[in-house]
This record gives structure tokens, sequence and C-alpha cells, in this order.
């Protein structure tokens, strides 16, 4: 056994230039703030900080979708889902093309019309008030429980390379976030992001390149994934408990995405600050394109680890305590003897984190200041109340995420159930604004009733489900392992060893061993259904009273057929929406203009 620990302590080889590296990052990222905050005009109209003007470029707000997008939580867990268990989570990217079609042509042009801050706006424009707290709640409660996973994964990978403990770095790396966040606003945060979109796709072709070499070739790589099952074509069993098939993951798999790309208002709001739909549309194909290559590389690595271990499986011999830190152990083990590189890597690594903190503070930023502040204000907020405001949410926010984290390491099975809050809100969120935009007979009162009974069963089906698996009543079979040829010793007892469980997997409701892709899926449906059914007891909506723009282009030709397109209406609904909308003080009145409809 002392011979493992003497590994472990020897994989632990950052120098001196991989620390230059990491901190050179991080004093960029704080160049950048510095920039947008002081050298340039100093964003002080919300529209400058949250909405970067409206003005952004195409490119740098794609590449920043990407980084918003795919935190370290991917970087590292990608490469070991593909490890343990083959290539099939990937044919999401089917779903992720999907996407883009939907987005680009239902919801983007809604959202894009209306000139919104807050894509909860929305709600409140379309049905009331309650529906615009229901969301944003819902976001706020997403947020808070996803952001101090983002901020602990990272922590954990370079806590395997340095041995530095994780309260250490993290609250250096949120005072690092959170300063150029605060400072430099949404254009700080998209050139940020830009810089840490380079830096993953870096790491990640660093690591590919170098590991192929090591082993002879991707010929070598290949044929290991083929033998072991790992490379496989789409499974098309139509079982929804079976973890991965082609139909969870490109029916829930584009759900899931629709939601986070097409109503989060962490992805939406960068859609809003460019000019035009047809720039948002560029940006969306720019960001999908990305998204599938990033995808590919973690899956060839974890491809390329398999190759490498295939007869001395680390997660087994517990070389890697958690498994978040096996891609951090892989990249010690072929980069340690590099001065530099292993610091590029976890740079990368950190990057992903940076660029998806920074996101989530910017839009809670907005979210708060439009949703919790700002309705409940008599008089109009003075320019330096909305910066004061907004900054300090950013701080706010900043140092709760950097405490909980402690909460997230302590609570060990807590981390899954933590991670299934997304879950819980994404569906329901998803479903409301689905039928604000193509079921317009369904009223307030229906959709919030749906949405209700949407996050109380997608808390009772995930928070259950997680359970069954933290307990290991529910156990995915890994594809084949092997610790036959490892040149160290350790605890065999370790090879055979599960976690008992007095209730098997078939005594288990059904509904719980459903495969976790389709649970957004899930929680949109029942959203949907239930507001539907509940027309039946608080009456329909007339649909011709709902404002031309609030609603998709398909379905605004189907409710005014032969009426020019609502336009005799449009007066009446901009005055209606009018009504319970004052000035901002930058000049939008009402989310719906009257020179828009």
């Amino acid at each position: 056994m002392g011979q493992l620990e003497d590994i472990v302590e020897h994989m632990r080889r950052f120098s001196w230039p991989d620390y230059l590296v990491f901190v050179s990052m991080l004093f960029l990222c704080i160049l950048i703030g510095i920039y947008f905050g002081f050298m340039q005009r100093k964003p002080s109209t919300e529209s400058e900080y949250l909405m970067g003007g409206r003005t952004m470029l195409v490119f740098p707000i794609a590449l920043s979708l990407i980084a918003s997008f795919i935190s370290g939580i991917t970087l590292l867990g990608l490469p070991t889902e593909v490890y343990s268990f083959g290539i099939q989570y990937v044919y999401v990217s089917l779903g992720v093309i999907t996407m883009g079609f939907v987005m680009g042509f239902i919801y983007l042009p809604v959202f894009h019309k209306l000139n919104i801050t807050s894509t909860y706006e929305y709600l409140e424009t379309r049905f009331d008030r309650r529906l615009r707290m229901f969301g944003s709640v819902m976001f706020t409660i997403m947020n808070i429980g996803y952001l101090p996973i983002v901020i602990y994964v990272p922590a954990l990978a370079f806590n395997q390379v340095t041995g530095v403990n994780i309260h250490v770095i993290t609250p250096i790396v949120c005072i690092v976030c959170v300063f150029y966040t605060c400072v430099g606003g949404l254009k700080a945060v998209v050139w940020t992001d830009v810089v840490q979109t380079f830096s993953m796709f870096g790491a990640l072709v660093l690591v590919a390149v170098k590991g192929t070499i090591d082993l002879g070739g991707s010929d070598v790589v290949f044929r290991n994934a083929w033998d072991t099952g790992r490379l496989e074509r789409p499974n098309f069993d139509i079982n929804p408990t079976t973890r991965h098939t082609l139909w969870s993951q490109l029916i829930g798999g584009f759900v899931y995405w629709l939601q986070t790309n097409a109503v989060s208002q962490n992805m939406i709001q960068r859609y809003l600050s460019l000019p035009s739909v047809k720039a948002g549309r560029k940006a969306l194909w720019i960001f999908v394109f990305g998204v599938c290559i990033l995808m590919a590389l973690c899956s060839y690595n974890g491809l390329l680890i398999y190759a490498t271990y295939r007869n001395c499986d680390p997660l087994t011999t517990k070389l890697a305590k958690a498994k978040d830190q096996l891609l951090p152990l892989f990249v010690m083990d072929i980069l340690g003897e590099l001065p530099g590189l292993p610091g590029l890597f976890i740079a990368g690594v950190f990057s992903a984190a940076l660029s998806s903190l920074s996101t989530c503070l910017n839009s809670m930023s907005a979210v708060i200041l439009e949703d919790f502040v700002k309705p409940f204000v008599k008089k109009p907020l003075s320019p330096r109340a909305v910066n004061w405001i907004m900054r300090s949410v950013v701080v706010g926010v900043g140092a709760l995420c950097a405490a909980l984290v402690f909460v997230v390491e302590k609570m060990g099975t807590v981390l899954q159930l933590t991670m299934s809050l997304e879950a819980i809100t994404n569906g329901p969120l998803l479903g409301t604004f689905t039928l604000g935009i193509l079921v317009p007979w369904v009223d307030a009162n229906s959709a919030l009733s749906g949405g209700i009974v949407g996050v109380l069963f997608m808390s009772w089906l995930s928070l259950k489900a997680q359970y069954a698996v933290a307990t290991g009543a529910i156990v995915f079979p890994h594809k084949q392992m092997s610790v036959e040829e490892c040149s160290y010793e350790f605890d065999r007892s370790l090879v055979n060893a599960t976690v008992s469980s007095s209730v098997t997997a078939d005594e288990i409701f059904p509904l719980f061993r459903i495969s976790y892709m389709w649970y957004t899926f899930l929680g949109a449906v029942v959203t949907i259904v239930v507001s539907i059914c509940c027309t039946f007891i608080f009456g329909r909506n007339d649909p011709k009273t709902v404002a031309p723009d609030l609603m998709a282009g398909f379905v605004r030709r189907y409710v005014y057929r032969g009426e020019d397109d609502g336009k005799s209406n449009s007066g009446k609904m901009a005055q209606n929406h009018h009504d319970h909308h004052h000035d901002d003080g930058n000049g939008k009145l009402a989310l719906v203009k009257e020179s828009q409809l």
C-alpha cells in the first residue's frame, strides 16, 4: 500500500513553470477586466454592463457561448464517461444539431424582438408577474446549486496534481472571476471567454496529440476501444430505463440542450447582446459546431485514457480517488516530465470553470435587478443605484458559491443530489416558455399550475432516483476493466467491492429507473400536459388577446389567419402591456412595443 501512496505523491510534480502558466491565465483575465472596466469607457449603463450595448460581435459571442456551456464538469466528466461506458453518450450531438434548427426558427426570433434583458420578463408579458417570479426563482435555485460544483470539480483536479487544498484555490479563483465580471461587465466576460475557449481547446488537443504519440498512433486507441465495445454503433433500444440509447440522446438530448440555450438566462443573454436575429443564428451555429468538436475531443481523450490504462484501471485501484481526477492523473502521467504543459492543461480546466462562473454571475445580476428589484420599486432607479445593485449581486453570489464548496465537499453523495436540481427546474421552465410561445390559449393560472406540478413531480422523481443510485440499488455496469498488469501494489479487495443494498433494481419503481437523459423532457411534458388540462378548470384564453410578437411565427399566422397577422390588435396589446411596465431609464418602456407589433 505504501507503493501506491508513493506513486500518488510522484504524480504531484507541478513545477514552477506550471504554476507560472496557471497564474498567467488568471492574470490575463484580470487585465481584460481592467481594460473594459477602466481603460475603455466604463460600462455605466445597465444595457452596457449586462448586454454589451447590444452591439457585440458574432464570433466572440459564439466562443463565449461555448465556454459558458462547457464547464470543468464536462472537460473532466466526459472523458471518464467514455472511459467507463463507451461512446453512446456522444450521440447527443444529434440532439444538439436538432436544437440549433428549432431554437433558431422558433425561440430566438421571439426573444430578440422584445428588447428584454431578463428572459423571465417574457413570462410576465405573456402571462403575469407570478409566472415571472416562478421562472426567476427556479433559475436562482438552479444556479446556486450548480455553481459550487462548477468551482469544486476543477479544484479537485488542481488538488490531484499539486496537493494544494481545494479551500485555498477556490477563493482565489472566485476573487479573480468576481473582479473581472464586476468591473468589466458583459464585454469583459465575453472576451475572457474567448481566451478561455482557446485555452480549453489547446489543452484537449495537447493531451490528445501527446498521448497518441506515446501509444504509437490512433489505430491503437481505436482498436482497443472496438475490442472492448467502447466504440459502438447507436443503441436503438426503445426501453427508457436504458442509460443511453439513440432515442434518449436524440430526443432527451435535444430537449435538454434546448432548455439550456433557448430559455436559460445564462445563454439567451448572449444571443440578445447581438444586434439582430441573423447575427444570433450565426452565433448559434458556430456554437453547435464548436460544442460537437469539443465533445469529440473529450471523447477521444476518454478512449485514449482507456488504451493507456487498459491493464491497470486507476479507478479500481484508487490511484484516482474520484472519477473527475482520472484525466488530471493521465495528464501528469504523460506531460509531467515537460515543464509548463501540465500547467497549460490545468489552466484550460479552470478556464472552463471561470467562463461558466462569470456567465452565471453576470446573468444573476440581470435577473435579480430586473425580476427581484425593479418590479417592486415605485420610482425608477437612478443609474448609480442600478450599478451598485448589479455589482453587489456579482460579489455576493460569488462569495456564497465559494462558501458552498464546503457543503459540496462534506456531503459526499449530495454532489449527485445537487446536480439533480438542474433536472428539477429545467423541464418545467422549458415547458412554461413553450406554452407561452406555442400554445396561446393557455392562460396564467393554467401555466402556473402546470409549472408547480412539474417542479414537484421532477423533485420527487430525480431525488428518489439519485437516492437509489447513491445507495447502490441502481448500478450501471461499466465496460471491461482490468487490473491484471498493475506495476504497483494496491488493496485487492477493492476489485470486486460493490455498494451493498437491501433493495434490488427490479424492486424499484420503474419510473425511478428511467434514464437521466429523459428528465428535462419529462419535466417539460408534465408541465405542458397539466397546463393544457387545467384550461378545462380555469377556462381557455382567447388567442387573439395575446400580442402577436409573443408567439412563434407559424402560430401567429394560424391564429390571425386572414387578419393581416394581428396588426389590427397590436395597439391594444401594446397598451395593455405598457400599463404594467415603467421606464427603466434606458428608453425601454414596454416589452412589446407598438412599433414592433
